[in-house]
């Protein structure tokens, strides 16, 4: 950071350099939210005359990479009950198929394998316990910021968020998987983005045509849960296989290897909760209903009880990054 405060040629790539141009000396929390608030676009690491075989070896994208992985076990809480993917996803099928106990209902009707007590209770129970300990995570991160929050700079991040504006490179995209411009990756992260969003709005949905219509599942092909379902189903698709694929084509010098089983098994598990997702829908008027319900709810219970301390915290940390720039970008 120290050699790329004096030579500044990067300073219009992204929002890192600009925060970092506003620092004469780096704290490890000044280094944990430049860490997040870099995007792994790369493009620094190919402009830079100080990259290897430079004797000074400067390697922003996988420097930040690393320390941000670091930070995502800082943050974390409470460490305990931290989970691997797998281990994750082998307790959440196996919570699942205990509740089907081997039922299964002809007519969709899913409440005849699962009760919806059990559902809302077993559900009901790990999102308060995610939504805690994102919230005690974040709380973390801020702590550490020393900022407080402006409406006018909530606004500016939200726009960036949601457009992934650092992934942009001006319009020409950024410089993964390769050296080259494109605007792949952040295509393939709006239809995962997205996808996961119309998924939650498609539970939301059927949640209140539920409790306030009163209109119990299963729900026509044509209905609003189902629409938003199906949608979100093959963002969640579609985003995961493109990630995927660009990962693999990646240039390794710009990354950190040791993530690569927290970003593939995330990946993944978002690909199969859309993918039996998907078949259970088409499916559910068929004898394998039971057996599809049990597996994809066992498969979403898994992605779920990853979310605090996998890869997705990448998104919370990273949005708060981006508010703590828009403060500063302001102030300045």
């Amino acid at each position: 950071m120290t050699i790329c405060n004096a030579c500044r040629y990067c300073e219009g790539f992204c929002a890192v350099f600009p925060a970092m141009e506003r620092r004469l000396n780096f704290t490890p929390a000044d280094l944990n939210y430049l860490a997040n608030l870099c995007h792994n676009c790369a493009e620094c690491y190919y402009a830079c005359q100080y990259a290897p075989p430079h004797e000074f070896a400067v390697n922003v994208p996988k420097t930040l990479a690393e320390i941000r992985e670091q930070s995502y076990c800082k943050y974390s809480w409470p460490r305990a009950l931290r989970l691997g993917p797998w281990w994750a996803l082998a307790i959440g099928l196996i919570a699942a198929i205990l509740l089907a106990r081997g039922r299964s209902a002809a007519g969709a009707d899913f409440y005849a394998v699962i009760s919806h007590r059990a559902m809302v209770a077993t559900f009901g129970i790990v999102a308060v316990f995610i939504l805690i300990a994102h919230l005690a995570g974040l709380a973390r991160f801020w702590r550490q910021c020393g900022e407080r929050l402006r409406a006018s700079a909530l606004v500016k991040a939200l726009s960036d968020i949601l457009t992934l504006a650092n992934l942009a490179s001006g319009g020409a995209g950024c410089t993964y998987p390769d050296q080259r411009h494109s605007q792949a990756r952040r295509r393939f992260h709006h239809f995962t983005f997205y996808g996961f969003l119309l998924c939650f709005g498609s539970t939301t949905t059927a949640a209140m045509y539920h409790y306030v219509l009163g209109l119990r599942a299963p729900y026509g092909y044509a209905s609003l849960p189902v629409a938003l379902g199906t949608l979100g189903g093959f963002g969640l698709l579609i985003g995961p296989i493109g990630l995927y694929a660009l990962k693999r084509r990646r240039d390794p010098a710009i990354a950190d290897p040791k993530q690569d089983p927290m970003d593939v098994s995330f990946i993944a598990l978002l690909f199969f909760s859309s993918l039996t997702g998907l078949l259970l829908l088409v499916l559910r008027e068929t004898a394998a209903m039971g057996w599809l319900l049990a597996i994809h709810l066992g498969v979403v219970l898994g992605l779920f009880l990853t979310l605090p301390y996998g890869k997705f915290v990448h998104g919370i940390y990273r949005s708060a990054a981006l508010v703590r720039s828009a403060i500063e970008t302001a102030r300045r």
